[in-house]
């Protein structure tokens, strides 16, 4: 067999993602190497690396347009070779890079920023409560089951939605618990008559989800706006009773001993999955819902500043947005 010789590839190199995906962009902190499904930049000092960073950045859905394959897309050296850019003085290259760094630095403040709201109300969740499996303060303790409204039989949702229906009813799948609420925007629909089927999951918009698939225990709450949506087969929407406090459960499922608990009863090798039956068994503490409440006064609060964070990340991502459009289009 003949032996392939690989190029190092020095510090500074802009790593461009060929394939599977195609656009996706990083700067070598380290000489290195790296396999075929790269198309590798080393500048010249006609070029600041990081500017070209940035420019390939906000070429990623061209990049992608420019794919050729029918099994899985790949963009060529030869195409990558023939995108134009371009090229103002260095100086100009260093003052745009400058410019974008403050934008980006500002939104990583702001999102770990999110982190710190985050983990500050799990840590009032454990100085209230304790942990909810040691349950050292004497909680009463109850089965999933027993804490919710007598409607909600804790089932699955739909098992095939189908395609996606532009005028539809919205579903949301585990791909779109990524923070404390579903978004509406970007769910996938599928017919009436589909959800209809699945009529037990059809959201009020007042309950807690939990991924029973995949990445079990992870948990996301919906509001009044995806009234009337549904979920898929991987989640199982939780309507509470009225002793029983939301925000209270979501951090209670939060909480790395109950998420330990899940995952022990996570099951499979291809597909990872807990049944109905475990999860409804799972114990849980209940304390008065007097202190429940208190906890979840104290959550909104922090929720509140929450949300004048993400503001101030979206009107920053925006910002950032439209100055690489204006540099590089």
């Amino acid at each position: 067999m003949a032996k392939v010789k690989l190029q190092r590839l020095p510090k500074g190199t802009v790593l461009l993602s060929s394939r599977a995906p195609i656009g996706k962009v990083a700067i070598c902190d380290v000489d290195m190497y790296c396999n075929q499904g790269f198309k590798n930049c080393i500048c010249s000092d006609l070029v600041y690396n990081k500017y070209l960073f940035y420019f390939l950045k906000d070429k990623k859905e061209y990049l992608k347009s420019l794919g050729r394959g029918a099994i899985f897309k790949e963009i060529s050296k030869g195409i990558v070779e023939k995108v134009v850019v371009p090229l103002p003085p260095k100086p100009t290259q260093l003052s745009i890079v400058s410019e974008l760094d403050k934008l980006n630095e500002l939104i990583r403040i702001k999102k770990e920023q999110l982190k710190d709201y985050d983990a500050l109300a799990q840590s009032i969740f454990y100085e209230m409560f304790g942990d909810p499996v040691e349950n050292e303060k004497g909680w009463e303790v109850k089965e999933l089951i027993e804490t919710v409204s007598p409607e909600c039989k804790i089932s699955y949702g739909i098992v095939q939605p189908g395609e996606h229906v532009e005028d539809g009813v919205s579903i949301v799948r585990p791909v779109d618990m990524v923070s404390t609420f579903i978004s509406k925007d970007g769910l996938k629909k599928t017919t009436k008559e589909i959800s209809n089927s699945y009529s037990r999951t059809i959201l009020s918009g007042k309950e807690l989800l939990i991924c029973v698939r995949g990445t079990t225990g992870v948990v996301s709450l919906v509001d009044e706006s995806l009234q009337g949506a549904n979920v898929t087969r991987g989640i199982a929407p939780l309507l509470f009773s009225e002793n029983v406090e939301r925000w209270f459960m979501y951090y209670q499922v939060k909480s790395s001993s109950v998420r330990s608990v899940i995952s022990s009863l996570t099951r499979g090798i291809a597909l990872k999955q807990i049944n109905m039956s475990d999860l409804r068994k799972i114990r849980l503490i209940l304390p008065p819902l007097s202190l429940q409440q208190s906890f979840a006064h104290k959550i909104e609060q922090i929720e509140r500043q929450k949300v004048a964070v993400q503001r101030t990340i979206k009107d920053l991502e925006t910002l950032l947005a439209a100055r690489m459009q204006y540099w590089f289009e």
